[in-house]
């Protein structure tokens, strides 16, 4: 992910904020529940995870298969690109076991058109499209081009209010109007969580801005962003166990995270230490990648916290 990519770090400030003031209100009107946790990277048709993520020799066909029983669930970069077909949903659905989940990204013929698509049946094709993942969807999320400012919130909103209900949606912002001042940011996040609609936090050097901390729903999308395994990234995922299980205990239900690196081989890697923190520090029995090339079949399902 290129976005807040920067050349240097050794200046950049990782510490994570404080919570957004509206997510401590926002989170004690939860009811109890058994948070579920998914850890996954940013595609699977990687040859070069052939050998560590996938067994020797696995053909491209079957890369899904593997990956869908090393992780718990994938964002879906290839729907931005274009709509899926009903076939091609039925054979995502059907490859991977039970208690995968599927993120897929709206395709940019909304996200980035004119007018968000509203004046074209692409969204509703899409939504028909990708509802057959039935329950192994997660959560859609549509990413907003850095152009799209908080002059554009009208649009958005429409955009949101025409969305299914029926499926799961969160929303990253990027354009630095949307955090330049605390009311824009409030008004933004309010009209989602009126909405129902969750937020994408992302976690990158260069744009400390959009770690926004606040939490709209019960669910959350979490785009985090290393920098080829320096020792910061380390740091950085302790600091998120730790807020995740306070989010965890304050009544959030559903958290999808997302580990990038660098051209992303790297990503496998850091997941697994992610998750191994994870376990240990929060009681979770999520499965760990084994990363050395054995073939996962027996996949049981996805453990929820207390």
């Amino acid at each position: 992910m290129k976005f807040g990519k920067l050349p240097n770090i050794d200046s950049v400030d990782f510490t994570l904020p404080t919570d957004a003031a509206g997510t401590t209100s926002m989170l004690a009107k939860l009811p109890p529940s058994k948070p579920q946790l998914y850890v996954g990277c940013t595609g699977w048709g990687m040859k070069e995870w052939i050998g560590t993520v996938y067994p020797p020799k696995t053909k491209a066909k079957d890369f899904l298969h593997h990956y869908s029983r090393q992780f718990g669930t994938i964002e879906l970069n290839t729907t931005h690109y274009r709509i899926p077909t009903p076939e091609t949903v039925i054979k995502w659905r059907d490859t991977a076991p039970a208690d995968f989940r599927f993120c897929p990204k709206i395709p940019q013929s909304i996200s980035h058109s004119r007018d968000m698509g509203l004046s074209s049946d692409n969204t509703l094709r899409f939504c028909e499209n990708i509802n057959l993942l039935e329950e192994k969807l997660g959560c859609c999320f549509v990413q907003l081009p850095p152009y799209f400012g908080f002059d554009k919130l009208n649009l958005l909103t429409r955009f949101l209010e025409k969305f299914p209900r029926t499926i799961p949606l969160a929303v990253e912002l990027r354009h630095e109007s949307w955090f330049s001042s605390p009311a824009n940011m409030e008004t933004a996040f309010e009209v989602m969580q009126d909405l129902n609609i969750s937020p994408v936090i992302t976690d990158v050097a260069g744009r400390r801005d959009v770690l926004h901390q606040r939490l709209t729903t019960d669910t959350v999308l979490i785009r985090w962003v290393g920098n080829a395994l320096h020792s910061t990234d380390y740091e950085r995922i302790d600091a998120w166990v730790a807020r995740l299980k306070t989010w965890f205990e304050s009544g959030l239900q559903q958290v999808f995270f997302f580990p990038h690196e660098p051209d992303n081989l790297l990503a496998p890697n850091i997941a697994a230490h992610f998750i191994q923190k994870i376990n240990k520090h929060i009681e979770l029995d999520i499965r760990v990648p084994t990363l050395d090339g054995s073939t996962v079949e027996d996949v049981s399902g996805q453990m929820s916290l207390f």
